[in-house]
């Protein structure tokens, strides 16, 4: 075990949701919200990296705050009736890290309960500390708030945490606290996303197996 802390992202770092469950979710959405537009998943990866879910709405589709509400309730209707699969050796991955002594965290854009009942429904250990979309606004990713919990909750320092995320916000969460980041490339291939990761992350890998031999490098 190199890392005392394990922290995970959760959608397309342990679970593959976006392609099967988000972007589906969103395109139903529309049709109700502002029938006539549309988005592939590439760009819905995009936009979803850079600026960010929140700006892509308000910014570029023109959301209000009571439509953002609504949208995040057409999107929790959605993502309860739909669970998505663990990415295989991810189960064995957190398996091992809690075997060995160590922390699992998850922070997240997903709500809490949502992650509890992906872990679940794959047949995977539940997390020690979850932070998800039900922390306030300002608090969620990139705010460093849920890993200075986490050092806090454990007695832990920053080197003492790994940060596995596909996105920027992780990154950026990582990189402002301190903690080891690792890039997750395993969930899409856009161009722009992969370029950014591979060159900020401290590690980049597109496959699960090869975070596994990091993490446990005997």
């Amino acid at each position: 075990m190199k890392y005392k802390c394990l922290i995970l992202d959760h959608d397309d770092t342990v679970v593959n949701s976006t392609a099967t469950i988000h972007h589906p979710a969103f395109l139903e959405a529309l049709k109700i919200m502002r029938p006539g537009v549309t988005i592939s998943l590439e760009d819905y990866f995009r936009e979803n990296f850079h600026p960010g879910f929140i700006e892509y709405c308000t910014q570029k589709l023109g959301m209000t705050d009571e439509e953002l509400d609504r949208e995040v309730g057409l999107w929790r209707d959605y993502v309860e009736k739909h669970v998505p699969d663990a990415y295989d050796g991810m189960k064995e991955i957190i398996a091992r890290q809690k075997a060995e002594g160590g922390i699992v965290c998850v922070v997240s854009h997903s709500y809490d309960f949502n992650i509890k009942r992906d872990y679940e429904a794959n047949g995977l250990l539940q997390p020690d500390m979850i932070f998800g979309w039900e922390c306030p606004p300002e608090l969620r990713k990139p705010n460093t708030y849920a890993l200075k919990q986490i050092a806090e909750q454990y007695n832990l320092k920053p080197q003492d945490m790994v940060v596995v995320d596909d996105l920027k916000p992780g990154y950026d969460m990582a990189r402002t606290f301190g903690a080891f980041f690792v890039g997750a490339g395993w969930a899409n291939d856009v161009l722009e996303i992969r370029e950014f990761m591979k060159k900020n992350s401290d590690v980049y890998f597109t496959k699960v197996e090869e975070l596994a031999r990091f993490l446990f490098a005997e």
